[in-house]
């Protein structure tokens, strides 16, 4: 399973690594790698046919894999790999991309305030259920009744037995 990380973990800047250990490393398959690099999200070197990756390429696995936890389509995480190529695109690319990220900003607050609603509704049915479980006498109202019906049982078992109850 995939654990979340504050910050990408640092690595020498001229660290490689074999498509193998980073695999292992983001809990991912091969396959999952060539798909990125097919979509063109990461760029590893070739030395005949092994495919050696490099601190940048790991980096860009790492925030791909972040991106998608988060729920961002894998065009809109290339998007955010390429920022120098929107920036080099000149105002008709940076505004659909300002457009874009503050839209996905306030989709991801909106997401946060729902958790955050859905967390508190959960934390007070298992305090409710706690104390269900912890607080096995009857409340008041049916233990009354429960003391009135026994009252009207033992004046009937009197008048059909003939015998005072014990």
């Amino acid at each position: 399973m995939n654990t979340i990380h504050p910050m990408i973990k640092p690595v020498a800047p001229d660290a490689e690594f074999t498509i193998r250990e980073l695999a292992h490393e983001f809990d991912i398959t091969p396959r999952t790698l060539r798909f990125y690099e097919q979509k063109g999200m990461i760029h590893p070197l070739r030395r005949g046919a092994a495919r050696v990756y490099t601190a940048e390429d790991r980096a860009r696995i790492e925030l791909i894999l972040r991106g998608k936890r988060v729920g961002f389509a894998l065009d809109e995480i290339k998007e955010i790999l390429d920022l120098q190529a929107i920036d080099r695109g000149g105002r008709e690319r940076l505004e659909p991309a300002i457009k874009r990220f503050e839209h996905r900003i306030t989709v991801l607050q909106q997401q946060r305030e729902d958790v955050a609603r859905a967390l508190a509704e959960l934390e007070a049915g298992l305090d409710w259920m706690r104390e269900r479980l912890e607080d096995r006498t009857p409340p008041d109202d049916v233990r009354r009744r429960a003391r009135a019906f026994e009252a009207l049982a033992n004046a009937h078992l009197e008048d059909w037995s003939g015998l005072s109850p014990g």
